[in-house]
């Protein structure tokens, strides 16, 4: 077994290959959000519920990363832009691998979006980062989206689909991007990519039954689990709503069932 594949074991659930990954990077972009303050306590929450894995600042890991003693995957985000500048969506790298790897990480995370302005520029460093990825043994989540001033419809399924297959092309062990609405369109994304894909969670949803049949719905198409951020960590119950997230992607409960965890 390689080093890679021990590795993706810490960010993925070894019995189901699915993963629930909880992005916590937004405190770049966004500054210090409801949830993303007391690192710690939030972590640990997250923990509770039965994630498999964070995505984190290389600044935060000392901070929040297993702060009880709770084995959780840890993720490394290597890129950054800020919700001040000029373009948000150029996105430059501001961590390596081997940083990376010095802090304990299992696996890293860039942040490519597709149609922006840098575009060649993150297309760029993904081929870096990738190539770095595979002489170190570690895994890579490229988070990869339709962003940019004519992009008409992030959700539009051939763009979703050229993203993810993007990304398998240059090297991602996992793709995370947008769920495009419905089973058939989303299964559409996941053959396409042929590596493992997760969901984002988007905004901050108002209503827990549409967010777990979001996350439902993805994996009957093929999807491999969630990254879902703002609401996991912005949520009431942290760590029920992580709780109701694994039991659907990891246990494959009905979403009547998981919102028990939340009553």
């Amino acid at each position: 077994m390689s080093g890679k594949s021990i590795r993706m074991e810490r960010i993925i659930d070894r019995n189901t290959g699915r993963a629930v990954i909880v992005p916590m990077d937004h405190g770049i972009s966004m500054g210090p959000v409801e949830g993303l303050v007391d690192m710690k306590t939030t972590i640990d929450k997250i923990s509770q519920g039965g994630a498999t894995a964070v995505v984190l600042h290389k600044g935060v890991v000392p901070y929040g990363h297993r702060s009880f003693g709770r084995d959780i995957g840890l993720i490394v985000h290597l890129s950054a832009s800020t919700s001040l500048s000029p373009d948000p969506n150029s996105k430059v790298l501001v961590t390596t691998v081997q940083e990376a790897i010095k802090m304990g990480a299992d696996a890293v995370s860039i942040h490519v979006n597709i149609g922006a302005s840098t575009e060649t520029d993150m297309l760029h460093d993904f081929g870096n980062v990738a190539r770095e990825c595979n002489e170190w043994g570690l895994p890579l989540m490229v988070m990869i989206y339709p962003r940019g001033k004519d992009i008409k419809n992030g959700y539009d399924v051939d763009l979703l689909k050229q993203c993810a297959r993007a990304g398998m092309e240059l090297g991602a062990d996992i793709v995370k991007t947008s769920y495009t609405g419905d089973i058939d369109s989303f299964r559409e994304v996941v053959k396409g990519a042929i590596i493992p894909v997760v969901i984002a969670g988007g905004p901050k949803m108002s209503n827990d039954r549409d967010l777990l049949q979001m996350v439902k719905d993805s994996v009957e198409a093929g999807g491999k689990g969630v990254s879902i951020g703002r609401n996991v960590f912005q949520h009431r119950n942290v760590a029920g709503i992580t709780r109701a997230i694994a039991d659907v992607v990891l246990r494959e409960a009905e979403v009547d069932e998981a919102l028990k965890n939340l009553e």
